[in-house]
């Protein structure tokens, strides 16, 4: 079946690329957490110049 001239053909994309997408799941998941623990590190949480620094000293009055 032609779509707009396109032709099926059989090329796998999953099957030889899986490893680096499960490597950039993982690297972007602790990227993540590493972003996390040092915003809200004992220096950068206080600084005003952080973006997070209302939404961490709400959550420290709340009692988290």
């Amino acid at each position: 079946m032609a779509f707009l001239g396109w032709r099926k053909w059989p090329t796998p994309i999953l099957k030889p690329y899986w490893p680096f997408m499960v490597a950039a799941t993982i690297s972007l998941y602790g990227i993540s957490k590493l972003q996390d623990s040092a915003v809200r590190s004992g220096d950068f949480a206080k600084d005003p110049r952080n973006p997070y620094a209302a939404q961490i000293a709400a959550e420290q009055k709340a009692g988290h």
